[in-house]
């Protein structure tokens, strides 16, 4: 571990120009870290050209750095099997002026540095050889011990967006190979510092991060002691110490009011060294707990709509019972009848006739005509269309439909099926299971064409009142996921809601569309924190549709404050009905949003070409 830096840092750009210019950025930052360090330290870029013929060479590169981001010649060095400029060259030296190295292959190409920090390629980096090039140069660590500025113990990488993917894929693939274990790889791609209780079983199988704390010990005033003690159900812990002294201890989120109340019990010279060792606390918080666990509130308006002047959610059932409530809807208005393809009567079940053969009981199955030539068509004495009407009542009814009005439409359907399909009331009788299970899916048609007219009057006739309301919003919460399925892959995700360890499991493959959707949504500049969104949890976020509730993969909050909600789609059912109604309800969540929610339809690649992290980008910018 002394030997090699670790974490790597991979960072992804839209273009080689974009990589190039992260990599000399990076290398400025860390040469003013390495100023401070107690040994010489002058942090060098390795930059990975491609081969002649392609679009950037040596000397392409050289030219870019020098005209474009105004490095002077002498801080170049060129590293290859034609252009040997690192022989006779001691990179050690402090009077050495050498900053960036351009190569093509650069192990074959001979060169050993530990101050190179820095890895950029302009070529697409995917396979285990060309991660090899990486690790080979940038990983090992100067004077083979760890330094004591943490971001001199770690390696950097810059490379296209293209092959930002399968970079962090090789990269793992190659540390496992070099002896790391699987879990060991994947931690080191990202930074984690995470303090683990290990005595804390209340999830069995993810660890509890610790909240962060510390103690501040100080003289304070007597009849100052126990305002502070009143402030201990806030993140704040004191006890006595000695005569006149206590130490207070600081754990997890502080809120600026507790700060403030604080501050003003503690004696006025104190005040500035207190206030300095919170704010350290507060950033070891933002490192370590979820915003989650910070006490972020993260709330999503809900879609509302009036209703008989009453403002309610806009949920399909609520409008469906308000539709079917008004004096214009009736079942009468629909055709009590069920036509031969809907229900038919045919007789196919098997018989058993179970008899004494001798002194023991035997059995066997019968033939149609062995049944003693019954008239089934002959009704028992209580087999009445009345009584009929009455049984199946009681089998249908729902609470949106009158109970006179159902059993006038179920006598006439009892009436149709005597006069005009000439079934007799003992065959109804004999089959009204089946017959009110299709009397059951009939009702249940109606309901869904009555919630299609009622789903489009409440929230798109011209008339509708819909609006969007925070008071009555959505909040994603701390451990609302807690029971779901994780993702356990390799990538780390900095910015989920409920931390890295509780992202919830992603549809479809790990690594698939859905979680490189993920993975695009995670990077972008612009998002503060973004949640997975778990489908039909009684938790989750929902907008409706006509049939019921669509679930949206992801919500995110950007660093303006506005929302961003997201789903994803295969190219396959781009084109379908039900994608085209989450479009449309999630359109009009925007629009009624004013300007504080954005929808994202996000797909693999647009028609413009655009990869889903561009399509987020655009939405975001725009």
């Amino acid at each position: 571990e002394e030997m090699v830096k670790l974490p790597i840092l991979l960072s992804g750009h839209d273009s080689w120009q974009g990589a190039v210019n992260g990599a000399v950025a990076e290398r400025a930052a860390l040469a003013g870290k390495a100023k401070t360090d107690r040994a010489y330290i002058r942090p060098i870029v390795l930059f990975q050209a491609q081969q002649k013929g392609q679009e950037v060479t040596v000397e392409v590169l050289k030219q870019h750095l020098m005209e474009t981001e105004q490095i002077p010649i002498d801080r170049i060095a060129i590293a290859t099997g034609e252009q040997r400029e690192l022989d006779n060259i001691d990179l050690f030296d402090p009077k050495c002026p050498i900053e960036y190295i351009i190569t093509k292959e650069a192990l074959r190409e001979g060169w050993d540095c530990s101050f190179a920090y820095v890895f950029c390629s302009v070529a697409n980096v995917k396979s285990a050889s060309d991660v090899e090039q990486l690790l080979g140069r940038v990983m090992r660590m100067p004077y083979a011990e760890r330094r004591p500025i943490s971001e001199l113990n770690r390696a950097y990488a810059h490379v296209s967006a293209l092959s930002f993917r399968d970079t962090a894929q090789a990269l793992v693939d190659k540390l496992i190979s070099m002896g790391f274990d699987d879990q060991e790889a994947r931690e080191q791609i990202e930074p984690v510092q995470i303090p683990i209780d290990l005595e804390d079983t209340g999830d069995l199988f993810a660890p509890k991060v610790k909240e962060p704390e510390f103690e501040y010990r100080v003289a304070v005033e007597p009849e100052n002691l126990g305002a502070l003690k009143a402030r201990e159900n806030e993140g704040v812990r004191v006890r006595e110490t000695e005569a006149g002294k206590v130490a207070i201890r600081v754990s997890g989120p502080v809120s600026p009011e507790t700060e403030r109340a604080i501050l003003e019990l503690l004696p006025e010279p104190e005040r500035p060294a207190f206030r300095e060792r919170l704010e350290a606390h507060r950033k070891t918080v933002a490192t370590v707990l979820s915003p989650a666990r910070q006490g972020e509130r993260f709330t999503v308006p809900r879609l509302m709509t009036w209703i008989q002047e009453e403002m309610v959610f806009a949920d399909t059932n609520t409008f469906l019972e308000s539709f079917m409530a008004n004096p214009d809807w009736s079942l009468l208005n629909r055709p009590a009848r069920l036509e031969k393809d809907q229900f038919d009567i045919r007789e196919t079940t098997r018989h058993i006739e179970i008899d004494l053969d001798g002194k023991r009981l035997a059995y066997r199955f019968i033939g149609e005509t062995e049944q003693l030539n019954l008239d089934l068509n002959t009704p028992a004495e209580n087999w009445t269309p009345e009584r009929l009407a009455i049984w199946l009542d009681g089998q249908v009814r729902g609470n949106d439909i009158d109970q006179a009005e159902l059993l006038k439409w179920l006598r006439e359907l009892i009436a149709y099926f005597a006069d005009t399909r000439k079934i007799s009331i003992a065959a109804l009788w004999r089959c009204k299971y089946i017959l009110a299970d299709k009397i059951r899916k009939m009702f249940d048609g109606f309901r869904k064409e009555e919630k299609g007219k009622a789903y489009q009057q409440c929230l798109f006739a011209p008339e509708a009142r819909v609006e969007v309301s925070f008071d009555e919003g959505f909040e994603f919460q701390d451990g609302m996921f807690q029971e779901e399925r994780r993702y356990r892959g390799r990538f780390r995700f900095q910015k989920h809601f409920l931390g890295a360890n509780h992202v919830p499991v992603f549809d479809g493959a790990e690594d698939g569309e859905e979680f490189q959707c993920a993975q695009a949504l995670d990077s972008l500049a612009e998002v503060k924190y973004w949640v997975r969104n778990v489908a039909r949890h009684p938790n989750a976020f929902w907008l409706p549709t006509a049939l019921g509730k669509f679930y949206p993969d992801f919500v995110a909050r950007l660093n303006d404050d506005r929302l961003l909600v997201a789903e994803y789609k295969g190219a396959m059912l781009m084109d379908t009905s039900e994608t085209r109604e989450k479009q449309t309800i999630g359109r009009l969540w925007e629009q009624k949003s004013e300007g504080n929610g954005l929808f994202a339809l996000v797909i693999q690649k647009d028609k413009q070409g655009n990869d889903m992290r561009r399509q987020l980008q655009s939405k975001v910018t725009h």
